[in-house]
């Protein structure tokens, strides 16, 4: 199943298709042993993980306020000479924050951090394998199931 994913955000268009891929198949992993394994309470539980699963954005914002706040006291203690630390980590912020990508997001993507949308994609495939929701049909056996339930979270 190659192209469940169209997600076109700007971190993912900008992250290598293998780190994507990497990414895709573990959400397919995880929707396909929740199909195969999982009973509901098991899916119900799973979905609180996925509820405290950091994004990219938020890991950036964390990472950035660090270095920002590093820059500061580093800046005080030696006269001024590390607060260029927190120059950088506002501007890759506001790149960040303005495009939807920056320096940081390509090794976070490598690290596996994803996009809200693509936890949120996961997050509906499990709801929809759950029976939250009426599109997925019953029948056809768990694989079709997952794949379906991947489909829905996508549309």
């Amino acid at each position: 199943m190659e192209t469940w994913n169209q997600s076109s955000d700007s971190a993912r268009s900008h992250t290598p298709l293998m780190v994507n891929r990497r990414i895709d198949e573990h959400v397919e992993a995880c929707v396909r042993h929740m199909a195969t394994h999982a009973d509901r309470p098991e899916m119900s539980r799973y979905l609180q993980t996925l509820e405290r699963e950091w994004d990219l954005n938020r890991a950036v914002m964390v990472g950035t306020a660090v270095a920002g706040a590093l820059g500061l006291l580093l800046g005080r203690r030696d006269g001024g000479g590390w607060r260029w630390l927190s120059a950088v980590a506002a501007g890759v912020l506001l790149q960040h924050g303005v495009l939807g990508f920056g320096p940081l997001s390509a090794p976070l993507r490598a690290l596996g951090i994803r996009t809200r949308r693509e936890i949120d994609l996961e997050k509906f495939a499990i709801k929809a394998l759950r029976g939250d929701f009426e599109r997925i049909p019953n029948d056809g056996g768990p694989m079709a199931r997952a794949n379906a339930a991947l489909v829905a979270a996508q549309s």
